[in-house]
């Protein structure tokens, strides 16, 4: 729904309420305004992650608005909404707090969730970050099929920057279980999809990670 949809209906079903006697309007207006800030409160909640991971000071707020989000989409039925904010409390305990076990079920219900509507770009963050907590665990064969599943999740739609993300995290993997020749060609094939789509900070990640393997 665009801004300019939405600002209309909602004028249009309070002048329905308000002058035209109808109720049912009401519960209509709420339906869309609760859309409107559900999406509202999942981007700042990702604006704020997006900082943390350039300065490291942890916000409390961004845990509030992935829970909000994931409230609102419940109430109006919105799985795939719903699994996306999932995800980033999951991700919020995860990254922010370093508790992969306890971002778990969030990742597993948002996989679920996404599953269940077909909407495989959450699909393939939840399993990406479920792959993240079986490498932290030992479980590096788990953690390769996550990852990898990830991967064809984001070539099947045409997530090229998060094809290529996925690919870098794979290279890590194999080079952690002592696979080196399986980690430069990850990195060789993600280097090639980031240049393909200008995603210049997976570029950089590239060789982030081919100095740490040199190393």
């Amino acid at each position: 729904m665009q801004e300019q949809d939405w600002v209309v209906q909602a004028g249009e079903l309070f002048e329905a309420a308000m002058f035209g006697g109808d109720t049912s309007a009401l519960d209509r207006s709420d339906d869309v305004l609760d859309a409107v800030e559900a999406r509202l409160s999942l981007a700042r909640g990702k604006v704020l992650h997006v900082r943390f991971l350039d300065d490291r000071e942890e916000n409390s707020r961004e845990l509030a608005f992935f829970e909000h989000a994931a409230e609102l989409y419940r109430r109006l039925a919105d799985a795939s909404g719903e699994a996306d904010a999932l995800f980033w409390i999951g991700c919020w305990h995860q990254v922010v707090k370093g508790e992969g076990s306890t971002g778990r079920p969030y990742f597993e219900q948002s996989y679920a969730l996404a599953s269940s509507v077909d909407d495989r770009r959450t699909m393939s963050y939840a399993v990406r970050h479920l792959g993240f907590v079986d490498r932290d665990a030992g479980d590096f064969d788990g953690a390769r099929e996550k990852l990898t599943e990830s991967v064809a999740l984001r070539r099947e739609i045409a997530f090229r920057p998060g094809e290529a993300a996925g690919l870098v995290a794979l290279a890590y993997l194999a080079a952690e279980t002592g696979d080196r020749p399986t980690a430069l060609q990850h990195l060789d094939e993600a280097e090639a999809v980031a240049r393909s789509c200008g995603a210049k900070a997976v570029s950089g990640w590239v060789e982030e990670a081919r100095t740490a393997m040199r190393a």
